[in-house]
């Protein structure tokens, strides 16, 4: 099968703000798009059936929709339609399995901007071995500002190859800035009545900025198109990374697939990413 990226289609803002986000991505990495549609109750085709008693009419329309104005917007770009005859979370498992990405759509509920992933998003997340990207409604509305840079999170202590790769090459392919963030939480000890002891920050400060300076050194060498850039802030690691996404035209975070009690796992990082983050979100799976 080609390269594909595959976004999710549900008929809700949600989903075509994903399938923009996802049309973008694919023309820049020269891949073909798949819009997919999953509902247990898709009949077989049948020429015979009239509109008006066509069960599949609105998956058909779905599909038909996003196409018409993804290619409207994207002429280049090679674009496929996909109906699948099974529940929506078994599809997208089994279709981000056949894909370079996986694409889906996430519903602000608040002000404060937390997603709402559902019982469909979370598990495709949690368990696939390859790439999701999360698209807040509103992408591809407006023409706001374009977005400054690519935002990585990374530990100080061994960054994952597959996590770098996906934010250098996505970075690349979009010609924008590439920021890795380490938030480092301040110590008790070194906490003073008028903030923070300068010394120890200092130190702190100077330490990580030298493994990150290691851990990227091989990646700025693969991709030397890219302003890559790293910083450290001593603030929660998730607060870090949160505040640094902001105008950020993706934050890439990461997430272990190996665990001993085997169970699916977010860490605290990629929950306030996925929650609080205001740009689309690509969380990538490691070991």
């Amino acid at each position: 099968m080609q390269p594909v990226i595959t976004v999710g289609l549900d008929g809700s803002p949600e989903s075509l703000a994903a399938a923009r986000w996802a049309a973008d991505e694919a023309d820049k990495r020269k891949l073909t798009l798949r819009l997919m549609h999953a509902w247990p109750l898709l009949l077989p085709e049948s020429a015979r059936v009239p509109s008006e008693v066509d069960q599949n009419y609105w998956a058909k329309r779905f599909v038909h929709t996003a196409r018409a104005e993804l290619e409207s917007s994207h002429p280049g770009l090679t674009i496929i339609g996909s109906l699948v005859a099974d529940d929506a979370r078994k599809a997208l498992l089994q279709a981000a399995s056949e894909s370079e990405l996986i694409v889906l759509g996430s519903r602000g509920l608040d002000s404060v901007g937390s997603y709402f992933l559902g019982d469909v998003s979370m598990p495709v997340v949690a368990r696939t071995e390859r790439p999701v990207v999360l698209v807040r409604t509103g992408y591809g509305t407006a023409q706001p500002t374009p977005p400054s840079r690519v935002v990585v999170a990374l530990k100080s202590h061994g960054p994952s190859d597959e996590l770098l790769d996906f934010a250098f090459h996505t970075a690349a392919v979009r010609e924008v800035p590439l920021l890795a963030v380490h938030g480092q939480s301040v110590p008790l000890h070194a906490r003073v009545p008028w903030g923070v002891d300068h010394a120890v920050a200092e130190e702190m400060t100077r330490d990580a900025q030298q493994e990150l300076g290691k851990a990227l050194h091989r990646w700025r060498e693969k991709y030397p198109q890219v302003d890559a850039a790293h910083a450290v802030r001593l603030e929660t690691p998730a607060k870090a990374v949160v505040h640094a996404a902001e105008g950020a035209a993706l934050l890439v975070v990461g997430r272990r697939t190996h665990r001993h009690d085997m169970a699916p796992h977010l860490g605290h990082v990629t929950h306030a990413a996925i929650h609080h983050g205001r740009c689309p979100v690509a969380v990538v799976p490691h070991v």
